[in-house]
C-alpha cells in the first residue's frame, strides 16, 4: 500500500530534523563547548527549529576591502582584503530580486561597500527595481579620497538609507576602537550628510548610527543611549540623526581574538548565556533576512557568513539558484555565537529586537 501525502510529508520533516541535528547540534566549535548548546536553549522555549517568518531583506556583502581595520570587526575587513563582488554576481542578485517582489529592502555591507568599483552602478540598478537601499557606511570613506567626496549627494539622489558606525560621541573611545583620527573624520562626514538634509526632520533621508561596545560587556539600553548621543552630537557639533542602533559584539573573528587574548572569553560567553531572552530569540534578523556573500553564496545572517555556515543543504546555497519560497521553508543554522543576538533586549543589524 502506498504512503499518504501526509505520511510522506511527515517522513520528510522527520528526516530534515535528523539531518539538522547532525549538522547543527553536533557541530564542533573551537570555543563555547562548556556552555549549553544554543539550539538546546531554543528547544526549551519551543523555538526549535528556528524557521523564517518570510524573507523581506536581502543583505549583500559586496566585498571585504575597507579603508579601516576596526578592533571589533566581525568581517575581519581591511585595506589588504581582496575579496570583491563582481558585476556578474551583482547581476545575479538583481535577477533574483526581479523574481522576488516580497523582498523590499537591500542592505549593502562590506568592508566599506563604497570601495567596490561597481558600487554606484549597483545602487542605481537597485533603485530602478524600486527597492529601498541601505548602505552600511563607515563615514571615514567619504573623506578617504576625492572620488568619495560626493557620496552624500549620490546617496541623496537615490534616497539611500545610510547606516553609519560611530562607537561613541567622544574622540577617545571612538579612536581607541577604530583608529587615530577616526572620530574627527566621522564628525566631518556626518556634517556633510546633514548638509544635504540627511537626518533632518521631514527630509525623508534616513541617517542612523550604530553603537558597538568597546569591551567585553553588553550595550546599555538603546533608548537612553540614543537620547544621550543626540544631545551630545547636537550640542557639540550641530549634528542630527534619526536612530541609534545598539549592537552586541558577537564572539567571532577579531572580537573573539580580543576576548581570548584578554582572558575575557569565558566571562563574556557566560554573560551572553545568562542574558538569553526567548522574546528576543523569536525576533532575530535571520528570520526575515538572507545574507549574500561577496562570491554569491547564501547564509542565514552576516555572522554565519563570516563563519562560512551556509544555508541548510535543503535550500539553494548560491544566488544563481535563488528561490525565496524554498529558502523560506529552511531551518536556520545555529551555533554558539547566536547567543549574542538573543541576549537582553536582543541585537540585530537594526539594533534591539525587543522594544
Amino acid at each position: 500500500m502506498g504512503l499518504s501525502t501526509k505520511s510522506l510529508k511527515g517522513q520528510h520533516h522527520e528526516l530534515a530534523d535528523s539531518l539538522y541535528q547532525l549538522t547543527v547540534l553536533q557541530q564542533p566549535t573551537s570555543h563555547g563547548d562548556q556552555f549549553p548548546a544554543f539550539a538546546a536553549r531554543l528547544k526549551e522555549h519551543d523555538l526549535y527549529p528556528l524557521t523564517p517568518t518570510g524573507t523581506t531583506i536581502l543583505q549583500i556583502n559586496v566585498g571585504k576591502m575597507c579603508n579601516q581595520t576596526c578592533k571589533h570587526c566581525h568581517v575581519d575587513a581591511g585595506p589588504d582584503r581582496k575579496e570583491i563582488m563582481t558585476r556578474d554576481t551583482m547581476q545575479l542578485c538583481l535577477d533574483a530580486l526581479q523574481h522576488s517582489p516580497q523582498i523590499t529592502t537591500v542592505d549593502l555591507t562590506g568592508g566599506a561597500p563604497e570601495m567596490n568599483p561597481d558600487f554606484r552602478w549597483f545602487v542605481e540598478e537597485l533603485s530602478k527595481l524600486g527597492r529601498q537601499v541601505i548602505v552600511r557606511c563607515n563615514l571615514t570613506i567619504i573623506l578617504a579620497n576625492k572620488k568619495y567626496h560626493d557620496l552624500p549627494e549620490f546617496f541623496q539622489k537615490h534616497k539611500v538609507h545610510v547606516v553609519s558606525s560611530l562607537p561613541y560621541f567622544m574622540a577617545s573611545r571612538t579612536d581607541a576602537q577604530r583608529g587615530d583620527g577616526v572620530f574627527e573624520k566621522s564628525i566631518k562626514a556626518l556634517q556633510m550628510l546633514n548638509a544635504v538634509s540627511y537626518g533632518k526632520k521631514g527630509s525623508g533621508l534616513l541617517l542612523d548610527l550604530v553603537y558597538n561596545p568597546s569591551g567585553a560587556f553588553l550595550p546599555s539600553g538603546q533608548k537612553a543611549m540614543e537620547a544621550e548621543f543626540k544631545r551630545r552630537l547636537k550640542s557639540g557639533y550641530g549634528i542630527e540623526f534619526n536612530n541609534l542602533f545598539c549592537i552586541t559584539n558577537l564572539p567571532i573573528s577579531r572580537f573573539l581574538d580580543y576576548l581570548v587574548q584578554s582572558g575575557n572569553y569565558e566571562g563574556y560567553m557566560q554573560k551572553l548565556v545568562e542574558s538569553f531572552n526567548p522574546v528576543a530569540a523569536s525576533g532575530v534578523m535571520c528570520r526575515n533576512t538572507i545574507s549574500v556573500g561577496w562570491d554569491g553564496y547564501l547564509y542565514d545572517c552576516d555572522f554565519n557568513q563570516m563563519l562560512d555556515l551556509k544555508v541548510a543543504n535543503t535550500a539553494q546555497q548560491h544566488i544563481r539558484d535563488f528561490e525565496v519560497q524554498a529558502l523560506d521553508s529552511r531551518h536556520i543554522i545555529l551555533n554558539q555565537h547566536c547567543y549574542g543576538c538573543t541576549a537582553g533586549a536582543g541585537s540585530s543589524c537594526g539594533g534591539e529586537t525587543v522594544k
